[in-house]
């Protein structure tokens, strides 16, 4: 059809109100499930220790009637430490950027300093869950706080090159295929150690992994409904039940599997979340969002890590 000859269009006119919605989408994920799923606690320093101790192994103990006790030689426990890891996120906004009418938003501050908590919890999952090493830090370099992964020692598979010393340094070997007797065998490790996991970290190509297990609980053909669940959200080993999360923020894409025994670590803050004013030098207002915190490892020998996994 053709419109009428002269017709005023919304092509032709220069008043038309902008369609702008009143919402700000975000798509960015917020889940921290390492962060989310473990205790947490108070430092009362920066270097903040803590003791782990293990009992002696089983043993045949038979004596005879009216024995006389003999000695028995004790064993100390081990004194462990890290560093609490200052982070933050600063937020400037102008004097008329806050004032002025905005869409989504009544005060732009409110909105950055809410979006930058978001963020630090998304840095410190980044930062636990990772390789990073312990730092004592000094004048002009930061104290770092030891990862999940360099804490990782005793029970860690790696791909070929691939190791993580007590100390604490990781060195990444060849990738590899996540595989359920790869699995199988770091939960056993765990739990010939006193461990007891219940949680397993992987990224979004590792958890389509676990999902393709041919063990029995893979797969399970819903009758009532027709609908086919090919999903592994509660990995039930010999050991116990497994909860499998797929995490995003792991480093590299989720090149290591963590798996967790979350009974066996905290966050101790020697500060928690807090929004601090800085100093005003102009026409803008200035915050900063601080946190500081230390990964305690109650006993990394009840926990696992299948390093050096393939993502893609």
């Amino acid at each position: 059809m053709a419109i009428y000859t002269n017709s005023y269009e919304t092509f032709d006119s220069n008043n038309k109100r902008e369609d702008l919605a009143n919402v700000i989408y975000n798509i960015s994920p917020t889940e921290t499930p390492f962060m989310s799923s473990i205790g947490t606690g108070s430092a009362g320093g920066t270097k903040h220790e803590w003791q782990t101790d293990s009992l002696a192994a089983a043993a045949a103990n038979l004596v005879i009637e009216g024995d006389d006790s003999p000695s028995r030689a004790l064993t100390a426990t081990s004194r462990l430490l890290n560093y609490t890891q200052i982070s933050t996120k600063p937020v400037v906004v102008t004097g008329t950027q806050e004032v002025v009418n905005k869409a989504g938003v009544s005060s732009e501050m409110a909105y950055q300093i809410a979006k930058a908590g978001k963020e630090l919890k998304r840095d410190m999952e980044l930062d636990m869950t990772g390789k990073q090493a312990a730092a004592a830090g000094s004048s002009g370099t930061g104290r770092a706080s030891r990862a999940y992964e360099s804490w990782c020692n005793t029970n860690e598979l790696h791909g070929a090159g691939g190791s993580t010393n007590g100390a604490g340094a990781v060195t990444d070997g060849t990738q590899r295929v996540l595989t359920e007797a790869l699995l199988k065998s770091n939960l056993k490790a765990c739990y010939d150690q006193g461990g007891n996991p219940d949680l397993l970290l992987v990224g979004s190509f590792n958890k389509q992994k676990v999902s393709g297990f041919t063990g029995n609980s893979t797969r399970m053909d819903m009758a009532e409904d027709r609908s086919l669940v090919a999903t592994i959200d509660v990995y039930v080993s010999d050991f116990g039940e497994v909860r499998v999360v797929a995490d995003r923020i792991l480093r590299s894409s989720g090149r290591t599997a963590l798996v967790v025994d979350t009974e066996m670590w905290s966050v101790a803050y020697l500060r928690p979340f807090g929004v601090q004013d800085l100093a005003k030098t102009g026409d803008a207002e200035k915050k900063q969002l601080l946190v500081e915190y230390t990964l305690v490892a109650k006993n990394e020998a009840a926990n696992g890590k299948i390093a050096d996994l393939t993502t893609s």
